[in-house]
Order: C-alpha cells, then structure tokens, then sequence
C-alpha cells in the first residue's frame, strides 16, 4: 500500500506519518510539502532517508509536479492535510487561503481521478460550522450541522468540503471527509494557543489571550486524531463527512492558567489583548457517528494530554526555538505588538 500524505511536515500531518509508520510498517508513505512557514523539515528528520519513505518538496497547487508524483508512485490512498491553516493569518491575506485550500484540494483530486486511487481523504475542521452560544452546553455539531463559516480560513475549508462532496457525487471518486476540533500535542507551530503560551511562558514573556479568554475549544490529543484518521480512510464508508471531537471543551484562560500551574508560572504573566474579528465563541464536536461505525473514541484526556505536552517542548526546546527565532517572531509582532491591551 502506497499512500501519498500532503503537508506532511506539519503538526498533524507529520504525527499522522509516525503513527502509520508504526501501526503499518510495510506501507510505503511519501510525503508532498512545499514548506510554507508551518512546514518544518526537521520535524521529518527521524523518518528521512528511511526504507519506505520519501519526501517530495512542491506544492499542491503545481498541477504538473502533483500529477508527475502520481504517475512515479501509483498511490493507494491520498490524505490531504496541506491547507494554510491560521485564522489571523486569514484575515491578513485571504487569497493565499483560497488558492491552497480550494484550488489544491482540487488539483490533488484530479490526479485521484486520472489514476485511480482507492480513497481520498480530506481533512477539514469543525470551524467550517462556525460556532455555539456559550450559554448552550446542551449543543453539539453533528455532521448534519450546516456550515456557517466565520472566518476566510474557515470559508476556504468548507469550499474545499463541498468540493470533495462534489467529485465524489459527480465523479465517483471515492472520497471520505473528517472534520476535527482544536488539536494539541508534539511539533505543533508555536502561533497557536498552546504551544505559544508554553513558548512565551518559558521565556517569562507576556502571555496573550484574545478578549477575557472566555472562548470555549474542545481539545483533541493529536495521537487520537491520527488513530481516527487511520481508521477513516481504511474502513469509513466513501462520501460520508466524520466529525472527529475530544470530549474535552475548555475555555481558553483556564488552559493559560493551566499552563502556568504546570510551569510554576505567575499568572500575572497573562495579557489581555483586543479580540480577533469574527472571533468564535464555542465548538464542540459529537463524534457519535464514527464511534458507532468504527468504534473510534478519544483515549487521551486533557489533563494528561497537557503535561505531555508541556513535557514535549520542555524536552525539545531546540525545535521550537529555532521556529521563533526567525520569520514567526516578525509575525508575531505583527499580530499582537500592536493590539491594544485590555
């Protein structure tokens, strides 16, 4: 079995690669990422030069160079985890989003289609849903929830969503969609909220939260993420979406203060900051249908799947060091140096 997993050097994409490599270890996996700013090679850097793995570095929107790949490696399966990804980021420049995320997913599918793969898995987000009152605990999104996006980052993943829907009706194509809450864990990009505390905390810098921090995630161990994803695209039944949730919703200040427990920081550390257009207030995912089909279930609580990763960046401070040393710490100014404090 040969399975081609674009941005595969990122945070989900790379931990889904180590995962395969272990439950499958006679799957040959090649890698497709052209290495924006989340991409990082050393991430990779335990699994390259090995037996049954090869990087390829281009984009998914090079239509000659993705259809020159399909025809070198004849893959089995594709799963699509290439997208820009950030939401600020989104709303700084949209159109980079609309060309990765729609018109990539779309270049990645028509190569499917011309060489006949088994499964196309796209993976999507529950932000394509947009959000649930606060005062509403009772709510859940479900797969038959409709998409109300907020954001362009979230617009773009769900044009994509419909896209995929689109060839596997039109086309045949055997598609299968999963959308996930808020993922945490090992290499993930320190401009995301977790990581960039830890970052920030370690170094006793100001730790930034949008508005009063009241917004509620539900949190996903990445491990978890990957046993599912694995399970999707081997045993999910072709054309359907599968909502992906940890049963973990968290308001994002009382993960701050978490992190600063752990750390035996002050929590005077944190700042709050003008909030975000379009902020989100709740998501939270009902993963009852790929529980029921495939006897997926979150393993990972957070109050463990916090200290390891909290342990993680203590242990592997030269990755994320090396990230915020260079064109992160400029976009991170950008971002919040001049936010007005609240």
């Amino acid at each position: 079995m040969t399975i081609i997993v674009t941005g595969g050097a990122g945070f989900i994409g790379s931990n889904f690669i180590f995962h395969m490599r272990k439950a499958h270890p006679d799957y040959r996996i090649v890698c497709l990422d052209c290495l924006t700013y989340a991409g990082n090679l050393s991430t990779l850097s335990s699994v390259m030069g090995s037996e049954n793995f090869r990087f390829v570095k281009k984009s998914i929107t090079d239509r000659e160079a993705v259809f020159k790949l399909f025809e070198e490696e004849k893959p089995d399966i594709v799963v699509n985890f290439a997208a820009e990804s950030h939401v600020d980021r989104s709303i700084e420049d949209p159109e980079i989003f609309i060309k990765t995320n729609i018109l990539g997913t779309a270049v990645l599918m028509d190569a499917c289609i011309k060489y006949g793969i088994k499964r196309f898995h796209q993976v999507s987000t529950d932000e394509v849903y947009g959000d649930l009152p606060i005062d509403r605990p009772d709510l859940f999104f479900t797969e038959e929830t409709p998409l109300h996006t907020s954001s362009p980052y979230s617009s773009s993943k769900a044009g994509a969503d419909l896209l995929v829907l689109a060839y596997h009706r039109t086309y045949g194509l055997p598609v299968t969609i999963s959308r996930c809450s808020n993922n945490y864990g090992p290499y993930h990009f320190p401009e995301k909220l977790i990581p960039l505390m830890i970052a920030n905390a370690l170094n006793d810098k100001p730790l930034p939260v949008y508005g009063k921090g009241e917004n509620i995630r539900d949190w996903l161990y990445v491990e978890d993420h990957c046993r599912a994803i694995d399970l999707i695209i081997h045993n999910g039944r072709a054309g359907e979406v599968y909502n992906v949730g940890g049963h973990n919703e968290m308001k994002n200040i009382d993960i701050v203060k978490m992190i600063c427990r752990e750390l035996g920081k002050p929590e005077s550390l944190i700042t709050f900051v003008a909030d975000r257009k379009g902020h989100d207030m709740r998501y939270a995912i009902d993963p009852e249908k790929i529980h029921r089909e495939l006897g997926w279930l979150p393993e990972t609580r957070f109050s463990d799947g916090i200290k390891k990763t909290i342990r993680w960046y203590l242990d592997n401070r030269d990755w994320w060091e090396t990230i915020i040393s260079g064109e992160y710490r400029n976009y991170y100014e950008k971002m919040y140096g001049g936010r007005e404090v609240l």
